[in-house]
């Protein structure tokens, strides 16, 4: 079910508060351009920084404003299981489609409570369950090993999005998992590579701003047209690498959505907003790409 391009949309601020007027404008723009889902409360969504009544609100709206168009995968994780699992639960009251979860950070568990966490989440909730490794963040890999007990043990863990920057590991996975265990990369400019060894698809930053061509990078792959795909990958590298360069997900995201005029760059601390000199040489990459004039 998670084959395809899933935006993990921004949380638009206005004042301080959730703007949920942009919000709309931003998941219809999602889904009139061929995503396959959004990801709300994810990284991107500054999830660190909503508490507890925003994330529920961003989830509830975001459902409501999909409309059924596609996958709703609420970003529910945590350090902390109970939280994690209250979450999830909340998400899956409100319409959620899925449930992102993310490997628990700062606490670093040891694999065998790496597997407790997520067995216990997937156990008190039927959304099916995409975890989320990120060791850049985290300090912590979900191991092959855990892995794959986590197959064997909770059926609605299917997929994992993979963003430790290593194609090398989706290969790994390919070898170990069921067949049906979806791979997604973490990564908008390792897409290809990662699916040109059998990923099945990007939770995407740049799908915010580029929706269509994400999709359509994504869905050439999966149909084997790899040229068409690179193509597309090689037009766009430019855009992936700014995000990566210029500053920490979503500064350089939510900055180019802002000259886009797709909502403000308001951040919230502890983020704040890139000195001029990089917002020019962002305004610079997109003026290039013809995405703002």
């Amino acid at each position: 079910m998670f084959a395809g391009t899933h935006t993990a949309i921004v949380t638009p601020f206005k004042n301080g508060q959730i703007d949920e007027a942009a919000l709309k404008r931003l998941v219809d723009f999602q889904f009139d351009n061929g995503v396959t889902g959004i990801v709300p409360c994810g990284t991107t969504g500054e999830s660190p920084t909503l508490d507890h009544d925003e994330h529920e609100q961003v989830v509830k709206l975001a459902v409501e404003f999909a409309k059924g168009r596609g996958v709703v995968m609420a970003g529910t994780g945590s350090n902390s299981t109970r939280e994690a699992i209250e979450l999830t639960q909340e998400a899956e009251a409100a319409g959620a489609t899925a449930s992102l979860q993310v490997a628990p950070y700062y606490n670093k568990p040891t694999p065998e409570g790496l597997y407790q966490h997520f067995k216990a989440i997937a156990d008190n909730t039927k959304l099916p369950i995409m975890l989320y490794s990120i060791p850049g963040r985290c300090g912590i890999e979900i191991s092959l090993e855990v892995l794959v007990r986590l197959a064997e043990s909770c059926p609605n863990i299917r997929s994992i999005k993979e963003a430790g920057g290593n194609a090398e590991r989706v290969s790994q996975m390919k070898q170990i998992l069921p067949a049906d265990f979806e791979i997604l990369s973490g990564d908008d400019g390792l897409t290809l590579p990662f699916m040109s060894v059998g990923g099945c698809g990007i939770v995407s930053v740049a799908g915010n701003l580029i929706p269509k061509q994400m999709s359509d990078l994504v869905n050439l792959a999966l149909q084997g047209d790899y040229a068409s795909a690179y193509t597309i990958h090689a037009k766009y590298y430019p855009l992936f690498a700014a995000f990566l360069k210029l500053a920490t997900n979503p500064i350089p995201i939510k900055t180019a959505m802002a000259l886009a005029g797709h909502c403000s760059d308001e951040l919230r601390l502890p983020l704040v907003g890139m000195e001029k000199a990089k917002v020019d040489e962002l305004a610079a990459t997109l003026k290039q790409l013809g995405l703002i004039s």
